[in-house]
């Protein structure tokens, strides 16, 4: 059985995760540790715990219990002292309390949702996202990172406080996997604070997995504006140190006129530049399913997103191949 190994953070997990997890392959995912917004910052700082909103939502997608049950843990309360808090956040939150460890408390969400594969925290330590900016401009926090509309100015660093080592369990992950996949994610902070993980750069450079980039779909204004798949590249290549990509799937449907003109303000569409790169795979990977925002949820969601099956099939394909 071959072995994929996802990495990132947010929505872009949950999608991969969703279409993969009905193949027969030994899957999982390696998530994120620096979100704190939303519901999730509040936890972390009321509680003192670590983040699961990431976590919770790869372990959703990989749930093979009832539709109730993912439903429950998907749910945001609306009003109240506790409006705004998803329950499957407070549920691994208390979990962690009761066990006394985070690992301990995804053990037991484990067996509580049936879990088809493994979520891994990229490290268990607790960790403040930084960025400083070309203007010398301090951004403290993911939140205050992803809400910035200077990032496409450019900056000099980012790091994690305090420097934090590899959960073992990642690096076992990267180091024996067959395929590992970069989740279609906000770069800055869902998918390069993983990589700001001492020896998470490394175990990737080492692996002899196969590695496939899933590129967005959209850009950000302020922060990946007009942003091409090179420049995504770029950006990564800047922390690992080095392009590890064996194949870069790339969306090439166009979003409804509709669609479009409500993202208008967030951003545009990512444009394909590496039509003569080989490794490159295009392929129809939007949804046709409309999102529709609770109105509850403390931070705003995409409207325009990946098809978790069609990223799968083509995903598959690679997997086929090795």
């Amino acid at each position: 059985m071959k072995k994929v190994v996802v990495i990132g953070g947010g929505t872009g997990n949950f999608v991969v995760l969703r279409g993969l997890k009905k193949y027969p392959i030994d899957l999982s995912a390696v998530v994120s540790m620096a979100d704190d917004g939303g519901s999730t910052g509040v936890l972390r700082d009321e509680l003192g715990v670590l983040p699961p909103g990431d976590v919770r939502q790869c372990m959703v997608a990989l749930s093979d219990s009832s539709r109730s049950m993912r439903d429950l843990m998907n749910y945001r309360f609306e009003n109240g002292g506790l409006e705004g808090h998803n329950f499957g956040n407070i549920l691994l939150s208390a979990l962690e309390k009761v066990t006394g460890s985070f690992d301990r408390a995804l053990e037991e969400a484990h067996k509580i949702l049936s879990i088809k594969g493994k979520v891994i925290p990229v490290t268990t330590n607790k960790v403040r996202l930084k960025m400083v900016l070309n203007n010398n401009k301090l951004l403290d926090g993911e939140s205050e990172i992803d809400g910035s509309q200077e990032l496409d100015q450019g900056f000099k660093s980012m790091y994690l406080e305090p420097f934090p080592k590899a959960h073992h369990k990642a690096i076992d992950q990267i180091m024996t996997a067959d395929l590992i996949v970069f989740s279609p994610a906000d770069i800055y902070t869902s998918l390069i604070p993983n990589l700001l993980v001492d020896g998470i750069c490394k175990a990737l450079r080492d692996s002899e997995a196969k590695k496939v980039l899933v590129v967005n779909l959209m850009n950000k204004n302020g922060q990946t504006t007009n942003f091409k798949v090179s420049d995504y590249l770029i950006q990564i290549k800047r922390f690992i140190g080095e392009d590890i990509f064996n194949y870069i799937l790339i969306n090439n449907v166009k979003p409804s006129k509709e669609l479009l003109d409500i993202y208008a303000q967030e951003g545009t569409m990512v444009e394909n530049d590496l039509h003569e790169d080989s490794r490159t795979i295009t392929a129809n990977l939007i949804s046709d399913e409309i999102i529709e925002q609770n109105k509850s949820d403390i931070i705003k969601r995409n409207l325009i997103r990946h098809d978790s099956e069609k990223i799968a099939e083509e995903l598959m394909k690679i997997v086929d191949h090795i």
